[in-house]
């Protein structure tokens, strides 16, 4: 009796899944913003990220020197 019920509710649960994944996949998708690019929607857009990542790598660098000199204060007084 246990089996019946727990195959039961998986296969209720695989059509409900199946179910709900059908409507949600035949929405469209939302249309890209305005002024996007001139470029065209292009995937990226051409906006750089390099000065993003070297504000990030400088931080990173900042923190990872101010543990180390933590550490070693620590380790001198006690």
């Amino acid at each position: 009796m246990k089996t019946i019920t727990k195959t039961i509710t998986t296969l209720l649960t695989l059509i409900t899944i199946n179910l709900i994944t059908i409507n949600l996949s035949a929405q469209d998708p939302p249309p890209p913003p305005p002024g996007h690019n001139s470029g065209g929607n292009v995937p990226g857009g051409g906006a750089s990220i390099a000065g993003g990542i070297g504000i990030l790598l400088a931080l990173g660098a900042a923190y990872g020197a101010k543990k180390i000199y933590n550490l070693k204060q620590e380790q001198l007084e006690g």
